[in-house]
């Protein structure tokens, strides 16, 4: 069956405006803007921001669709059987970073990647998923969250949550500093083995239960009463998040190698951070809790 491009392009516009408009909810006092843009190579987007609200300090909602005439030399390297090829990317990435320190920061992303060559079969694929990213760790939240992908991807095989809860410990792991970037979530990337119908239903289930995951963590956390300590080890952790993004993110890399647009791609970094050199948390404390218990892959279901 030959992939219905326009129908994974409508549904990542809806997902688009239906997240924002729960964030919006969830705020209360800051509104997205918009700002859409074109790509000189083919394509373009829509990028959203909202900034500077009573719960959320910064958070984007992106949605693009980039065409090109052929992959760039970086991509074919790593994938040969795309050489030669025109292909089309279109997806929607989004990263909340909140005020308050209790409430995580979180990110999601669906995508659908097609690449088409005259005279033969195209190659598609789907990918995404999301994580979770506290600062403080508690075990209702990481339940929830867990509980809630378990469930998006239930109808679609017993085996597909543990597989890609696996896959995101995996992939959201900073080698260099040995550390988990969170407690993880979902990730998957190149899924056609379903064939296009099933597997568009899988990233759509796995897209549209994003807020359902997300909004219960925000409304639990975001009145907590937090100190200025609070605020300076959120601001510490972050700088992790900044990190994983420039190093390590497929999407940060795919988008700046095909000549994205640079202020959509790194969208995702948070407005403030902070390093500090060789610092250590105190034994027994919350931050060091964070460490020792939330930032180690585990089953939270």
């Amino acid at each position: 069956m030959k992939p219905d491009k326009t129908a994974v392009l409508s549904y990542l516009k809806s997902l688009q405006n239906d997240i924002c408009a729960s964030l919006e909810g969830a705020d209360g006092s800051a509104a997205f803007t918009s700002d859409t843009w074109q790509r000189d190579e083919g394509g373009g987007g829509e990028s959203r921001v909202i900034a500077n609200g009573s719960v959320i300090e910064k958070g984007g909602v992106n949605f693009s669709h980039v065409k090109g005439a052929s992959m760039p030399g970086s991509a074919t390297a790593q994938r040969p059987e795309l050489e030669g090829c025109s292909f089309e990317a279109m997806g929607v990435s989004l990263v909340i970073h909140p005020q308050n320190p209790f409430v995580p920061t979180s990110h999601a992303n669906v995508r659908f990647f097609i690449a088409e060559r005259e005279g033969c079969e195209p190659l598609w694929w789907f990918g995404g998923g999301y994580d979770l990213t506290p600062y403080y760790g508690f075990d209702e939240d990481c339940m929830h969250w867990h509980s809630t992908a378990q469930k998006a991807c239930l109808p679609f095989g017993e085996d597909i949550y543990a597989r890609f809860k696996h896959w995101c410990d995996d992939y959201f792991y900073l080698k260099h500093r040995d550390e988990q970037r969170g407690i993880g979530g979902l990730f998957f990337d190149d899924l056609n083995e379903l064939g296009f119908d099933q597997s568009f239903a899988l990233m759509r289930a796995i897209g549209s239960s994003y807020i359902d995951a997300y909004l219960p963590i925000i409304e639990r956390r975001k009145s907590t009463a937090f100190s200025h300590a609070h605020r300076e080890f959120q601001l510490y952790r972050r700088g992790r998040y900044a990190e994983f993004n420039l190093i390590y993110d497929r999407g940060t890399l795919f988008g700046l190698q095909t000549g994205g647009r640079t202020e959509s791609i790194l969208m995702s970094l948070p407005p403030l951070v902070r390093w500090e050199y060789n610092w250590q948390p105190e034994p027994g404390t919350a931050e060091a809790e964070l460490y020792s218990r939330y930032l180690q892959p585990r089953d939270w279901v």
